[in-house]
């Protein structure tokens, strides 16, 4: 039960401090003058993916997201019933993070307002949405499951790599969807913010599981030992 639990607390700290961020510093607005929201809140997702690593990771492996739990079944680290449990442990913590940011917000006045919730920006299509959310995805997991290898990994620098990928997606992505790359993070926040991110929610829930699942193949075709080199 406690690494289920260390996977609601992991990615309720990855929501309410990345999402949070993006609320403090305005990054919902869709002002690309605004470059400098974008790279602060890059850099609050990944130290956020940083800190919980090295906090959880002993514990759970700390996956925080329910797109790398479905890239690990599918490479075979994780039972079917551990990922179940992950998935839903991931979405009550980011329900629970995005709980925390909407009290916050809602008591704030109109200077804060939103849960930092993901939809497509502004000129960007839903079929645009989609199809950013897969290949950013599948990048990021693609990472984790590289990184986290057993025998080719990166051992304890595992969870910087992960982080700084993640940074690295958000500085692309953050313009064309907000970037999710993880649907737990979506759920929550679209929850409470309703509207276009609730009517939205399915992209940034199908998009990085198709990912994430293209990950698991691709990594399984480079890594294997027994294949052709």
């Amino acid at each position: 039960m406690k690494k289920y639990l260390a996977e609601m607390i992991g990615t309720m700290v990855l929501v309410l401090m990345g999402c949070g961020t993006a609320v403090s510093l305005g990054c919902t607005s869709n002002d690309p003058a605004l470059a400098s929201t974008v790279v602060g809140t890059a850099m609050a997702f990944g130290l956020a993916v940083v800190a919980m690593a090295y906090t959880i990771g002993g514990i759970s492996g700390c996956h925080i997201n329910p797109a790398i739990t479905l890239g690990c079944l599918l490479s075979g680290r994780i039972s079917g019933k551990d990922a179940g449990m992950y998935m839903i442990f991931q979405t009550i913590g980011a329900i629970i993070g995005a709980a925390i940011l909407f009290l916050c917000t809602s008591t704030s006045g109109e200077a804060i307002v939103g849960t930092g919730a993901n939809a497509c920006q502004a000129g960007v299509s839903v079929m645009g949405g989609l199809v950013a959310e897969i290949v950013f995805t599948f990048v990021f997991v693609l990472v984790v499951l590289g990184t986290t290898d057993a025998k080719k990994g990166a051992g304890n620098f595992a969870g910087l790599a992960i982080g700084l990928s993640l940074i690295l997606v958000h500085l692309v992505c953050i313009r064309y969807t907000g970037t999710s790359v993880n649907p737990a993070r979506s759920i929550g926040p679209a929850l409470f913010q309703g509207g276009e991110a609730l009517s939205q929610l399915w992209i940034f829930i199908v998009g990085p599981f198709i990912g994430a699942a293209l990950s698991a193949i691709v990594w399984k075709l480079i890594a294997c030992d027994k294949c052709e080199k």
